[in-house]
């Protein structure tokens, strides 16, 4: 968050419509095992580059993080289910490659047992997520929505989880 200003006061995310997070990550179960799991390691900020320079795939922001020495994972916003899906299953992206060569070492008989792999996407209809941030610079899903004055949604949390825009019904 260096160079991002802060903004002062109270603000949420300008988030309108559906909310689509998806958290993803490794965990390294073998240090020893450098070969297995630094190939890993390295391959999401080379993801990351690659969505950061096309937009129109539907990243809208992500953040780095570390759960212990041995666990590390992404917070990533997305613009909807269909534009993830679209990015993790199209052949000419790195996602594509990547899981393919996990899949041939798998069915090489190398078990994956040095580096474990996961995540979990959750999809979250409008009224069912709020924010608060208090003199802070646009982060999560601020930083990926936009950033309003918390009275533009309400003062209160049950307040927000009551704003409506009119984009939250899907057709």
């Amino acid at each position: 968050m260096i160079g991002k200003p802060v903004a002062a006061g109270r603000t949420t995310a300008a988030a309108e419509g559906e909310v689509v997070v998806l958290l993803i990550g490794m965990r390294i179960n073998h240090f020893w095992a450098v070969h297995h799991w630094l190939p890993v390691f390295l391959a999401m900020p080379r993801m990351l580059r690659e969505l950061r320079k096309d937009p129109g795939r539907g990243l809208l922001g992500h953040v780095l993080l570390t759960a212990s020495p041995r666990t590390y994972y992404v917070v990533q916003y997305w613009e909807s289910r269909e534009k993830l899906y679209a990015y993790a299953t199209s052949p000419d992206m790195f996602h594509h490659r990547a899981w393919a060569i996990i899949n041939r070492k798998e069915k090489a008989g190398k078990v994956r047992r040095h580096v474990g792999l996961w995540h979990e996407t959750y999809v979250s209809p409008e009224g069912s997520y709020e924010s608060i941030y208090a003199d802070m610079p646009a982060f999560g899903l601020a930083a990926a929505h936009g950033q309003v004055p918390v009275e533009r949604r309400g003062r209160f949390a049950k307040d927000r989880f009551a704003h409506r825009s009119g984009r939250g019904v899907k057709a």
